[in-house]
């Protein structure tokens, strides 16, 4: 995005340089090879709530390039966007490899030189305002501006290290909890679509609503993928050791208990493990967690006590497990941390410390939660970056 809208500001010589053997490599596996290109979530004001890091310094940089801006600027390179029901936008195709070639082609039609199997290994400021740029493979390269946009990889943090900037330490963001419960075995693969969670890592409270997954090793889902983002230095520096309570219904004690109440005389003479008074709960978890409390499935509503009553209520609406670390894998992982956000000028993405070297993309200090919020800063920091690095030089720059 940063090459292809510098070139089209108006730069006759853009190079782009990609360490690995193939560009767009993390846009091709997102989403499960599908591509969750952006979010439809079209105010920036709503839009930078779904970033646990740069939330407010973001509301400059979407007020100039959203949601909309990106689902026009893909249009307009022949790629349209669908939005699904959760909000979540893909290509039409359904394919991340339309929004490869839809990148690549842009490039390609603009002039952008892209160079693969180029690491850069060193930047050196030269005394008359130009970069020699080191690629590992080739020979060095001069040039008026440098726009670093290398993800959470370590060699873009030591780059700009070396520039001066601070680096606000790197931790893992986006990704599933681990717990030792044993009912897990018992529940996994159930799937709920509205729960309320809270979080409670160290002396601090977080607090989440919407889809969770069960595992055989402890909880997934959206839910829990934005928990993880928002609590993701906490849960580093507590070494990811946590308690989850889980409210499976969604609701509180009164209007719980009043619907214990109701079905105890509407449905008396029913077995208790036959008739879930919460259509949302699934049976298999509704039978896990009367075994749970020792009462009798074969039981009828109208036996049920008041004792058992309260211990129903306290398991649906205050499920508590204790977490004991990160989830085996992370497909959405991102990471928390990067460039110190004070040091750069959101409004370019040029770096305070050092004019002529930009920034974009994950290696900043920002980071969004799940559902293609991360790649619309992507889209839009490349974007303000590139207008900027155009706008600075004349058509005939490098």
């Amino acid at each position: 995005m940063g090459a292809i809208t510098a070139a089209e500001t108006g730069l006759s010589k853009v190079r782009l340089l990609e360490a690995s053997a193939k560009t767009l490599e993390k846009v091709r596996i997102s989403g499960g090879g599908r591509c969750n290109v952006t979010h439809a979530c079209w105010d920036p004001t709503d839009l930078v709530t779904n970033y646990p890091r740069g939330r407010l310094p973001l509301l400059g940089s979407f007020s100039r390039f959203a949601t909309g801006d990106a689902v026009s600027w893909f249009c307009q390179k022949g790629l349209d966007l669908i939005a699904e029901e959760d909000g979540r936008m893909f290509p039409i195709t359904n394919s991340s490899s339309d929004v490869i070639n839809c990148l690549s082609n842009a490039a390609k039609a603009i002039g952008v030189q892209c160079f693969t199997n180029s690491p850069v290994h060193k930047i050196d400021a030269l005394k008359n305002s130009l970069f020699r740029v080191f690629p590992k493979n080739s020979q060095p390269i001069e040039t008026q501006k440098v726009l670093l946009a290398t993800g959470g990889h370590p060699s873009g943090r030591r780059l700009a290290s070396s520039f001066g900037h601070s680096i606000v330490k790197p931790v893992p963001s986006l990704f599933s909890l681990t717990s030792r419960a044993s009912f897990l075995n018992i529940c996994s693969g159930i799937s709920l679509n509205d729960v309320s969670l809270k979080l409670f890592v160290g002396e601090t409270t977080f607090q989440e609503r919407g889809s969770i997954l069960i595992t055989h090793w402890g909880f997934s889902g959206p839910a829990i993928l934005r928990l993880s983002a928002f609590a993701a230095r906490e849960l580093n520096i507590n070494d990811y050791n946590a308690r989850l309570s889980i409210n499976w219904i969604n609701s509180d004690y009164i209007i719980a208990g009043n619907t214990l109440k109701e079905v105890r005389y509407s449905a008396a003479r029913k077995q208790l493990g036959n008739t879930s008074p919460f259509p949302s709960l699934p049976k298999r978890l509704w039978l896990t967690f009367l075994k749970e409390l020792e009462i009798d499935s074969s039981m009828r509503w109208s036996e049920l006590t008041s004792k058992f009553e309260k211990k129903l209520l306290k398991k649906l609406l205050s499920n508590s497990f204790d977490i004991s670390g990160r989830g085996p894998f992370g497909e959405e992982f991102v990471t928390a941390g990067g460039v110190n956000l004070s040091e750069v000028n959101l409004a370019t993405m040029e770096s305070r410390l050092f004019p002529g070297l930009y920034f974009a993309g994950e290696l900043l200090d920002i980071d969004g939660v799940t559902g293609g919020y991360n790649f619309q800063h992507c889209w839009t920091s490349g974007w303000l970056a590139g207008k900027a690095i155009g706008i600075g030089l004349n058509s005939s720059s490098d």
